[in-house]
């Protein structure tokens, strides 16, 4: 959510960010909401303000036997009484427009944010690792996991497009990332584990900044509530509506969830495998921090999703995503890009993104600056660390061996009982 004092104050400086998200200004559209608002509040007032005299003069004029001047302000109560709830509702609907209007706006992006319109202007910060050179083609995991336990069939058969079912081995390698992530984020860099709702109420996903604009993208149940596309939303949402400790910041806390969309925005992309699933698991990272400490944060958020990759051996290069490929919530977004040699390429893991106060404005989160005055509002920062199924992917793909088996890397092995690798079955 943007601060309507900010675009009061700064229409041209935020036009110029619209621009830079490839928008047209939008400044003085919502301004001119703002002031007719306004108006009507200060009309509202005044009107309250008038009855509150208006009757204290009754009881005056009564009291010097003034019964004319008494009558003539009962009538002016009265009708003072018939126009304050028009007012009042008139006022409550502008609010709610002008709030409706900068739901809908994407957050500014930080000045460190290259321009470009989409993907293809990313810009490559870094690379860890070698690709493995290979004696043999090496295959893409839709190929190679089914006679391992990767089955597509029968996920389908129970649900749809988009499901698969793990068995044996396989079954025991996603779980086994998904409790290493856990136990890195928390052991290593410092993360409180936590156990969220995966089915959370419109205010969470608001606040988060999934609706109104990405509901098509999520599932509702018929009882209203959404299931998560993310922990970020549970996680996030858990300081809504709170004025925070200056001492309790920063709050780093990660959860382990099944998480749910409908991908109706990624029609036809990926829909062989195990990339881009209907459910999926993922370790969540979230960070709640003082304004000063955002940046400082988003790249040791960034280090700590790096980290698991490191871990497991699986080479894979960071970039900054541009105005035109960043998420709607973001300032300023870090991609973590796997290589999959089956595909011959790098593909997305992670994504790390500082959300400034764009996400605590939404859902009043705040924090009282030790030693000043008043409340300010928190910055948010949310980030993969990992994608358990991209994972399982990544390596399958990059331990795979010509005889169809895959090795185990060593930083699993601890949570596997035993098996250092998948054998066909």
């Amino acid at each position: 959510m943007h601060d309507i004092k900010f675009i009061r104050e700064n229409p041209e400086a935020f036009d110029a960010g619209l621009a830079r998200r490839g928008l047209e200004p939008q400044a003085a559209a919502i301004l001119a909401l703002d002031a007719e608002r306004r108006a009507v509040a200060t009309r509202m007032q005044e009107a309250q303000s008038r009855r509150n005299d208006a009757s204290k003069l009754i009881g005056a004029a009564m009291g010097r036997g003034d019964k004319d001047e008494a009558e003539r302000l009962k009538g002016e109560v009265a009708s003072l009484k018939d126009t304050l709830p028009a007012l009042e509702t008139e006022e409550r609907e502008l609010t709610q427009k002008l709030s409706d209007v900068l739901a809908i706006i994407p957050n500014m992006p930080h000045e460190s944010v290259p321009q470009g319109a989409d993907e293809t202007d990313n810009v490559e910060v870094s690379r860890w690792g070698a690709p493995r050179s290979f004696a043999f083609s090496p295959k893409e995991h839709a190929d190679l996991g089914p006679s391992l336990g990767l089955d597509f069939e029968t996920g389908a058969l129970i649900s749809g497009a988009r499901f698969t079912f793990l068995r044996g081995q396989m079954a025991r390698l996603q779980r086994a990332i998904g409790q290493f992530m856990v136990d890195h984020q928390t052991g290593v860099n410092g993360y409180t584990e936590c156990a969220t709702p995966v089915l959370v109420r419109d205010e969470a996903m608001y606040g988060t900044d999934k609706l109104p604009k990405f509901a098509e993208d999520s599932f509702r149940t018929t009882d209203g509530r959404w299931l998560i596309p993310t922990s970020e939303v549970s996680l996030t949402s858990s300081v809504m509506g709170q004025i925070i400790d200056d001492a309790a910041l920063p709050m780093r806390m990660t959860a382990l969830t099944l998480c749910f969309r409908s991908e109706a925005g990624a029609a036809g992309k990926d829909t062989r495998g195990f990339i881009r699933q209907h459910q999926f698991e993922k370790c969540e990272l979230v960070s709640v921090v003082r304004p000063q400490d955002s940046e400082a944060e988003h790249e040791r958020m960034t280090g700590a999703a790096e980290s698991i990759l490191q871990a497991l051996e699986l080479p894979y290069r960071k970039v900054l995503l541009c105005t035109g490929d960043m998420g709607f919530g973001a300032r300023k977004t870090y991609d973590l890009e796997v290589w999959l040699p089956g595909q011959d390429t790098y593909r997305e893991i992670s994504s790390c993104s500082n959300c400034g106060d764009f996400q605590a404005r939404r859902m009043s989160a705040r924090y009282r600056p030790e030693g000043g005055k008043g409340t300010e509002f928190v910055h948010t920062l949310n980030g993969s660390g990992l994608a358990v199924g991209r994972t399982l992917v990544a390596v399958l793909e990059n331990y795979q061996q010509e005889d169809g088996s895959v090795e185990i890397p060593k930083a699993l092995l601890p949570y596997m009982g035993g098996i250092d690798r998948l054998v066909p079955g």
